[in-house]
């Protein structure tokens, strides 16, 4: 091993404290500068319902701000969109990942992947695309976290992001958007449908989620 390589192990050390020690110390709290209720409810040929989410799941989540709201369309199709904002990521307040909480819910994972979704000025946005089922149920599920006009597909990223952000701009807010969409007869169409709706939701969402 030469001299500087042995260095790496130290420099990674101290890196990862520093960074520690400012996510724990400097990271100021980011409100919403609106509300997320005030997202539209009509999305093309989309019209919201809100479903209120139970003050214990509430405090389990450690949510600042959330969105939980059925959409239907004139054909009888449906999906749910959660949005769950954190002003700041500090004293165990973070993003639970679906990849977590839906086992935990009871569903079982059939295949997991991503998608693109077409963004602004054609620039692509990399999500996640699961197929779960619980019993004979079947739903296709994006999802993507959210901060600073930034959308990450992974997790292990979102992190990381989320370390750099608090010491480069003493921030560690971010959302977790999610869309899940169950799964009547055609697997493809409700993909293609589920990606339609997050393709419509992009730039509003963002235009919302500083």
């Amino acid at each position: 091993m030469t001299q500087p390589m042995r260095y790496w192990p130290v420099i990674a050390i101290l890196t990862i404290a520093v960074a520690v020690c400012s996510l724990a110390s400097h990271g100021e709290a980011v409100l919403l500068p609106k509300p997320l209720a005030i997202f539209p409810r009509v999305i093309g040929t989309w019209e919201g319902q809100d479903l209120p989410l139970d003050s214990r799941v509430i405090r389990g989540l450690a949510v600042d701000d959330y969105l939980n709201r059925v959409y239907h369309d004139s054909s009888g199709n449906n999906l749910a969109l959660y949005v769950g904002y954190y002003k700041s990521q500090r004293k165990g307040a973070t993003i639970h990942s679906p990849k977590n909480c839906l086992p935990g819910a009871g569903w079982e994972p059939v295949s997991a992947g991503h998608v693109e979704l077409g963004w602004r000025d054609g620039e692509p946005a990399l999500v996640n695309l699961y197929e779960i089922q619980k019993g004979i149920n079947r739903q296709i599920v994006l999802y993507w976290y959210e901060s600073h006009g930034r959308i990450v597909a992974s997790e292990y990223s979102a992190k990381m992001y989320m370390v750099l952000d608090s010491i480069r701009l003493n921030r560690t807010d971010a959302a977790l958007v999610r869309i899940a969409a169950p799964v009547d007869y055609d697997t493809l169409e409700t993909r293609q449908r589920a990606v339609s709706f997050g393709e419509q939701i992009l730039v509003q969402l963002n235009n919302l989620i500083p």
